[in-house]
């Protein structure tokens, strides 16, 4: 029990219309309703919209109202400041004049640009932060950054502005998606990089990584800052990662219990280097990944916040 109090379990996103499909949610469950009753079962969740829009800070006022005390909220950073092809339309209004593109019409990331945008994202989260319920801020990069093209220097102005300067700085997740990164000779170089910063590495579960992809990440358990260890858990199945067309289809991995035991020896040996352990669910196909959550919890010792059937009056 002692080892598993520091470990938080959750889900990539509380919204998938999977959950809903597969009927996670009770049926006839408002979507508004959703959330509060998601925050019945677990204690942190990763927001997903963020990576599409920047968050406003009236849905995150909302947010957390509706959820308890301790209810902590790990949200993604926009597409744009992780790097991958955005068009203008990801980005709000009054930011869309002037802006450089490419040929086929992706935004180009200026110095500039990514601290204007880097500063509204975090403006959007005010709520959660000023009322305690911003856990982390995860940075995960286009499998297009790599060694052989990039530098992890370029991202220290942009890892700097996302910490800030309070005390403590926020806490900043970096996961890195070509596996180039990790390998024996990068290794490293890339864990004493965000040491120094006081970034956490992801730790990833996926495919074997047998080298035949660049995009199938090792699975490095490296703490890299003491505060907080981040185990990302995307399925075991090469071929759907590789050629799935939805998030549904790429994700489409149920757990077993040997594999979620050994998911269980990951977090504990993490939790006995970092302060608090988040582990987060992105096997997003059916209720693939809050059912693999709630399982993993039990195997923690750690009981869901409630236990019951919503009331009729609130599925309204």
């Amino acid at each position: 029990m002692a080892a598993s109090a520091n470990i938080r379990v959750g889900t990539a996103s509380w919204s998938e219309p999977e959950f809903v499909k597969a009927g996670w949610y009770p049926a006839g469950l408002a979507a508004g309703k959703r959330l509060p009753f998601y925050a019945l079962h677990f204690d942190m969740v990763e927001l997903n919209s963020s990576f599409y829009a920047l968050p406003a800070a009236r849905l995150c006022a909302k947010w957390v109202d509706e959820t308890p005390d301790g209810f902590l909220f790990d949200v993604k950073c926009h597409r744009l400041l992780s790097r991958h092809a955005t068009k203008a339309e990801a980005l709000p209004q009054d930011l869309r004049n002037d802006l450089e593109e490419t040929d086929r019409g992706n935004v180009i990331l200026t110095p500039a640009l990514e601290e204007e945008v880097a500063g509204r994202f975090l403006e959007g989260l005010e709520p959660l932060e000023r009322m305690g319920k911003l856990g982390a801020l995860l940075l995960q990069m286009t499998p297009g950054f790599a060694p052989r093209f990039s530098d992890l220097t370029a991202l220290e102005p942009l890892l700097r502005r996302l910490r800030g300067t309070g005390k403590p700085p926020r806490r900043v997740v970096l996961e890195l998606r070509h596996h180039d990164w990790l390998d024996d000779h990068q290794r490293e170089q890339t864990t004493s990089f965000l040491r120094d910063l006081g970034v956490t590495l992801a730790s990833v579960d996926g495919p074997p990584a047998d080298g035949k992809h660049f995009t199938i990440m090792p699975s490095v358990d490296e703490v890299t800052d003491s505060r907080l260890a981040y185990l990302r858990l995307h399925g075991r199945d090469a071929k759907a990662y590789l050629t799935g067309k939805t998030v549904a289809e790429r994700f489409d991995y149920n757990y077993n219990d040997r594999e979620l035991d050994e998911i269980v020896g990951r977090a504990k040996r993490l939790a006995g280097q970092a302060d608090e352990v988040h582990v987060v669910f992105n096997n997003n196909s059916r209720d693939y990944a809050p059912k693999a959550a709630e399982r993993l919890r039990r195997k923690l010792g750690q009981e869901a916040r409630a236990h019951r059937t919503p009331k009729q009056s609130e599925l309204l």
